[in-house]
């Protein structure tokens, strides 16, 4: 893991660096599990932070000593495409790292302090949209597959991911 990082709750002020991390992620990790057809359509919509998700104080930002936003995770208990949730479940939300400093052991910290919010917030049972990507992270996480699915990013335009859960 990289020495000197921070991790701290994102505020709306992190908006452009978490597009950033976001725009260098994505395109460089889904290309070899996504069709081009698929990566046209979706990049667009999913290398875009939620500003609400930065202000909820659940979704977090791994920074350097120079405050360069290395990756970036959090959770809620509302699911992705919106809804009240259970209580007792979270879902983790929009995990990523910036493709120069991958296996360096920052998601996992960023997923550790996740999971480590949400069962202090009372949470039993967490829920993840994986990208085809991520599923190996999250299976070592203690993560398991529960299904492939499709999520609806407009009307018109999914997205293949994998629903995966994890006891807390």
């Amino acid at each position: 893991m990289v020495d000197t990082i921070t991790i701290r709750p994102t505020t709306q002020h992190d908006l452009g660096a978490v597009d950033a991390l976001l725009a260098a992620s994505y395109p460089a990790l889904l290309k070899r599990d996504y069709a081009p057809s698929v990566l046209v359509t979706a990049l667009p919509l999913i290398s875009r932070a939620n500003p609400a998700l930065l202000r909820s104080g659940t979704y977090f930002i791994a920074e350097d000593a120079e405050g360069q936003a290395l990756a970036a995770g959090g959770w809620t208990r509302s699911a992705p495409q919106g809804g009240v949730g259970l209580p007792e479940i979270g879902h983790v939300r929009h995990v990523a790292t910036h493709p120069s400093h991958l296996r360096k052991g920052l998601a996992q910290a960023i997923v550790t302090r996740v999971l480590a919010d949400a069962l202090a917030a009372g949470v039993e049972r967490m829920i993840c949209q994986s990208t085809q990507t991520a599923v190996p992270f999250y299976k070592a996480m203690g993560f398991r597959v529960r299904g492939e699915i499709l999520i609806a990013l407009r009307p018109g335009i999914t997205f293949p991911a994998v629903e995966m859960e994890r006891a807390l």
